[in-house]
């Protein structure tokens, strides 16, 4: 039986990072990963970019964390966002801020940032055994001794399980976490899909009227059954196929599944694509751009918005493209501003898990310790990032958690070898 002070299941950003926060305290680590790649859902990251956190305050990330970002707030005492760039810059990788706070490495490449940790890895001494499938977790007395995969048992007094979800199980991630964690008598909450495109039935979707389309800056809200908005995102917005894609779709879709996961058999979504006119000032604004104008509606109002998008909206107010501008009546500029404000969208599903960026749900919370990421229930066992319920928008806000938590956990372990 081989003898490590700490073993850390899963060489995603949250394992990765585990393994050099327990290393860098000089303890004997290893790295055990069913692939034979090191950081192979990282490398997918960003579009391939790997947006790797975000240049937010502490505040501002965990606002957008809706799924319980607050219980991270001792993590990110400990280690945070600003960290995480100091750790890339330090170790060599040239960082650049876009939109909306983003982080990227300049190279452009994901490759970059897993290549600095694996370096880092390396310059530690930190053990990494690859096509490692965990069996079993080896616990006597609600304590730790170590685990057993395909390849044999190994014996320490700390492991942590960073996993992963059930995201993208094509790079590993298959859940196989929650079924350890179940052994060690931890809860896992209801799992679905977040941060995933949102699928609709409408008649306009499925003959592809709008397919194509993106709208900047919209608002996007999620209805519930009472038709009340759960939350709203303003971002940008794109029509697919099969519904809403694009970053103000992503962000609602966990809400989606919340709602669906009550029992309701179908959600809307209602757009503002004017968010920042009122409804009576696109009726002030349709009306100076109507009256008394000798061109058809179609051509009078074609300065609000796209083409394609505004011919549909014609079509849904029921009113006649060829229409004389000049003869739209004050109600009929009404019902098009409404539309305009409040487009209500059916949404009858989102893509399922394994074919979206993030897991929603996970290891119940009131199960961990939020300063250490160690279980109450075992003693010596960690368990960090997706693996946990906790869930981040798009943005660099899930990477962030990762890194966060895999360093917390991995310095605790350390700290208490």
């Amino acid at each position: 039986m081989k003898n490590y002070d700490v073993i850390v299941v899963g060489a995603g950003p949250s394992g990765m990072m585990a393994a050099i926060s327990a290393a860098e305290s000089r303890k004997k680590v290893l790295l055990l990963d069913k692939n034979e790649q090191l950081g192979r859902k990282l490398l997918l990251t960003g579009g391939g970019r790997c947006n790797v956190t975000n240049s937010g305050s502490v505040e501002e990330i965990l606002a957008n964390v809706p799924g319980n970002g607050r219980f991270l707030f001792s993590a990110f005492a400990q280690f945070d966002n600003r960290d995480i760039m100091a750790f890339f810059e330090k170790y060599g990788v040239a960082l650049k801020e876009e939109d909306h706070g983003r982080i990227f490495p300049v190279s452009n490449k994901s490759r970059t940032i897993v290549e600095a940790l694996v370096a880092r890895l390396t310059a530690l001494d930190v053990k990494f055994s690859p096509k490692q499938t965990v069996s079993r977790l080896r616990i006597e007395n609600k304590q730790i001794l170590g685990l057993e995969t395909n390849s044999g048992s190994f014996s320490a007094s700390k492991v942590i399980l960073a996993t992963g979800g059930k995201a993208y199980p094509a790079t590993g991630s298959a859940g196989e976490g929650y079924e350890l964690a179940r052994a060690a008598g931890h809860s896992i909450t209801q799992l679905y899909a977040t941060e995933s495109a949102l699928i609709s039935s409408e008649s306009f979707i499925c003959n592809k009227t709008l397919q194509g389309i993106s709208l900047a800056n919209v608002n996007l809200s999620v209805m519930n059954a009472k038709n009340k908005a759960i939350v709203t995102h303003r971002h940008d917005l794109i029509f697919t196929h099969f519904g809403l894609s694009g970053p103000a779709a992503l962000r609602c879709s966990s809400f989606v599944n919340k709602e669906l996961l009550k029992g309701a058999e179908f959600v809307n979504v209602q757009l503002d694509a004017f968010p920042d006119c009122s409804q009576a000032e696109l009726c002030q604004k349709i009306g100076r751009l109507t009256k008394g104008s000798d061109k058809n509606l179609a051509n009078a109002l074609s300065s609000l918005t796209q083409e394609r998008f505004l011919l549909f909206l014609i079509d849904q107010a029921d009113l006649t493209r060829d229409l004389p501008a000049k003869q739209i009546t004050a109600k009929q500029i009404e019902c098009l501003a409404k539309l305009m404000k409040s487009l209500t969208i059916r949404i009858d599903k989102t893509f399922p898990i394994e074919k979206s960026f993030v897991t929603g749900g996970g290891v119940n919370l009131k199960e961990i310790n939020p300063k250490t990421m160690e279980s109450k229930l075992t003693q010596g066992l960690y368990l960090t990032g997706e693996l946990l319920d906790i869930n981040g928008y798009t943005g660099g806000y899930n990477v962030t958690c990762a890194f966060v938590t895999g360093w917390v956990a991995g310095h605790h372990a350390a700290l208490e070898c």
